[in-house]
């Protein structure tokens, strides 16, 4: 009984004394996450129901790829500018728009020019959510906060695999156009429920803001040296989705044998994360940036011992411990190194990392595997997740500490204003 009084006290923790608006941010997470089917069945969509080979398939994966790299950065641009809500907005109905599209176009071009469209309108919300996340979540809660979204994220999508593989048994269409009908669910939910967020600003912050542009991003050394690094980390967890199942199949197993290897990663995520992130939620970022890249590197190191399938999920298990100690507080390090009055841009430049990493990993993991082997590429892992933990040791040194800021009011959060700030 005793256990089950700290369990519940522990969850109550977890999500206590946060803003009624993150709660409604989360919730669409969770909503967009749940119908999430475009980016699970794509290339089987597009070899077993459509026809199309392999190498095809891939460059619609690229042209994906591609529209978020591009989006990361006029997202950023249109949070900063336009507002949080208004880019949310935006991206959500656009992704709705566009999937549905891809389900019902057929000529082959067609397809590859809608699927860079859904991957630069799937894409755009990034920035935006996490941008008003920050606003309306206060600096001590927000690792916390990360997390929880986070989870979201990881849980929403455990689920719609699974229900992905029926829908996709019955028809490919109706799985995208219950994708569209959720993001769209989404769009509404904002549209509703969440006011903008962007702080108020006064004469002298509108002119500091209007001197922030991309050249500042790129000017500012200490942050581009994290966005450089967390490419670095992506890259490494990027291949269990790349480089695992391929290094699996050509060592004899099923794919069955990497679903249940891979499966670890969702299950551990979804009952880990909450309670590893009350363990490091006051705790130094720079430290545990260094201990998640060494997790990383070397639990997919690990992989080049493995022979048989309970080895492969015993890496699992090491590197998704690096990915719920990384992901929360990489993205709260962004938010502390963001000036206020540009965190579209700089969460859009941080969003660039991940989505050009997902374009680099599998020339990376092909020529890699196909050339030398894939006990090279896991040494390869280790290498890059070590050089990635001394940059994070050398880049932290000297961390400035946080600042105090507002946060967006939540008075006129929960009563649905239609706007915290001037425009």
């Amino acid at each position: 009984m005793s256990s089950v009084v700290r369990a519940r006290r522990a969850v109550r923790e977890s999500v206590s004394g946060l803003p009624p608006a993150f709660w409604w941010l989360w919730t669409s997470t969770l909503v967009n996450r749940l119908g999430a089917f475009v980016a699970t069945f794509m290339a089987l969509y597009l070899t077993l129901d459509r026809g199309y080979s392999a190498t095809y398939a891939g460059l619609v994966a690229a042209l994906h790829g591609l529209g978020g790299v591009i989006s990361s950065l006029v997202a950023g641009v249109m949070t900063d500018r336009l507002g949080r809500r208004p880019t949310l907005l935006v991206a959500q109905v656009a992704t709705a728009v566009s999937v549905a599209a891809l389900g019902f176009v057929r000529d082959p071009v067609a397809i590859a020019a809608v699927a860079f469209l859904v991957g630069m309108a799937s894409n755009a919300s990034r920035p935006a959510v996490q941008a008003m996340m920050a606003d309306i979540v206060r600096p001590e809660d927000r690792i916390r906060a990360f997390s929880l979204n986070y989870w979201a994220i990881n849980l929403g999508f455990a689920v719609s695999s699974m229900a992905a593989g029926f829908i996709a048994e019955y028809s490919y269409l109706a799985g995208f156009l219950i994708e569209a009908l959720m993001t769209m669910v989404c769009a509404v939910v904002v549209f509703v429920k969440l006011p903008e967020s962007k702080p108020v600003r006064s004469a002298e912050a509108t002119a500091r803001e209007e001197s922030v542009g991309l050249g500042t991003v790129l000017r500012d050394g200490r942050f581009m040296g994290v966005v450089g690094l967390s490419f670095l980390v992506a890259l490494i967890f990027q291949q269990g989705f790349i480089g695992l199942p391929v290094a699996m199949g050509q060592a004899g197993f099923t794919p069955a044998d990497y679903g249940m290897a891979v499966a670890v990663n969702g299950v551990l995520i979804v009952v880990l994360q909450i309670p590893v992130t009350r363990f490091i939620e006051h705790r130094d970022p720079g430290r545990l940036l260094v201990i998640s890249s060494l997790l990383a590197g070397y639990g997919f190191g690990l992989t080049a011992f493995a022979g048989s399938v309970g080895v492969f999920a015993l890496t699992v298990c090491v590197w998704t411990l690096a990915e719920i100690v990384n992901a929360p507080t990489q993205t709260g390090l962004v938010v502390r190194l963001s000036p206020v009055h540009g965190r579209g841009r700089y969460q859009g430049m941080y969003t660039m990392s991940w989505a050009v990493a997902a374009l680099v990993a599998p020339l990376m993991s092909g020529f890699v595997i196909d050339r030398f082997g894939a006990e090279w590429l896991w040494g390869t892992c280790a290498v890059v997740g070590t050089v990635a933990g001394l940059g994070y040791g050398l880049l932290m040194r000297r961390l400035p500490e946080e600042q105090k800021e507002p946060v967006a009011d939540p008075p006129a959060v929960v009563r649905g204003t239609p706007e915290v700030s001037a425009s």
